[in-house]
């Protein structure tokens, strides 16, 4: 876990708790609050969500857990930052549901304004820890910095609990078996570069984007192709080119092969997710889809005829359904 509270971000995330009216702890249960970005939602947060149950197992003497995960939207660098584009890993929605799939019991998103980020480390303590949430434990990264000019250190925090009755537990980086890192920061760079099975091995499931399908130029339709088109978060820093996907409709899976980016052979515009589906013949226009991404077939490309880009589509195709075939969505 690596996390930098001196940067949370403003902004209204949706299916989440508002912290102002989070409820009293209820009786026979222990709050623990991990604190952090959580962008991902991958193995490293999974391995805080049990380090936050084996504390109240420790300190609470018997009683139920109660983990809550408290993060920020937008992103530190967003807020701190806001001409220079952050890729974002998970949208706010989904970011709650991947981390209530990991274990936490409820999601607490804090609008993070120039005020909040005036706060100095003991005020976050008091009037969000303390009034706020409530907390019996806290648990947060080994590096974990927080409030104004990064004042607030770990080691702050362990004596401010100490002082007001709260426990603190401190979490080392999660390493993957080669002894790697497992951050989101690793992500992004794998997802950059193709490395969507690295990716994916990092975050414990499929890398995925959610949207609305909207129109666009009907080229695929006219090369065998139909694709539901996406536009995705400007500062989205997947990889450009072709790859196997699952594609979710009204709640049932289908395989897919799409492509993402400037389309090079017509008019490397804006980019684009463009997903053809397989046997799929209904009308997607509007609805809301989730594109999961398996692997990495190629990067874009131009080609010398339209035949030459069919027959590759072909082969893409095939090579898609073939991997797909061999693996089950996740």
């Amino acid at each position: 876990m690596n996390e930098d509270m001196s940067g949370m971000g403003g902004g209204k995330g949706t299916e989440m708790t508002v912290a102002p009216n989070l409820p009293p702890v209820r009786a026979g249960y222990f709050r623990v609050v991990a604190v952090g970005n959580f962008d991902g939602a991958h193995l490293g947060h999974a391995s805080v969500v049990a380090a936050a149950r084996a504390l109240a197992h420790e300190k609470g003497a018997g009683q139920k857990a109660e983990i809550l995960a408290l993060t920020f939207d937008p992103h530190p660098r967003a807020f701190f930052q806001p001409d220079k584009p952050h890729f974002r890993l998970l949208a706010p929605d989904m970011r709650a549901e991947a981390l209530r799939r990991i274990g936490f019991d409820d999601v607490v998103i804090l609008p993070f304004t120039a005020e909040f980020a005036a706060l100095s480390p003991e005020a976050f303590i008091e009037e969000v820890l303390v009034q706020r949430l409530q907390v019996q434990g806290v648990v947060v990264g080994a590096d974990f910095h927080f409030g104004r000019a990064r004042a607030g250190t770990p080691a702050f925090l362990v004596a401010e609990g100490a002082r007001r009755g709260f426990a603190v537990r401190l979490v080392l980086p999660f390493r993957a078996e080669d002894g790697s890192v497992v951050s989101s920061s690793a992500i992004r760079t794998a997802l950059a570069a193709g490395g969507v099975a690295r990716a994916n091995a990092m975050l414990g499931y499929s890398y995925a984007v959610r949207g609305p399908v909207i129109h666009g130029e009907k080229r695929g339709r006219d090369l065998g192709y139909a694709t539901a088109n996406m536009r995705l978060d400007a500062a989205n820093g997947l990889a450009h080119g072709i790859y196997a996907v699952w594609v979710t409709i009204d709640g049932q899976r289908h395989p897919g092969v799409a492509s993402f980016g400037r389309r090079p052979h017509f008019d490397n515009g804006a980019p684009l997710l463009e997903t053809h589906v397989f046997d799929f013949a209904g009308d997607l226009y509007g609805k809301e889809i989730e594109v999961s991404f398996e692997a990495y077939l190629r990067g874009e490309a131009k080609f010398e005829s339209l035949d030459a880009l069919v027959a590759q589509m072909d082969a893409d195709s095939a090579k898609a359904r073939a991997l797909l075939k061999a693996t089950k969505p996740s």
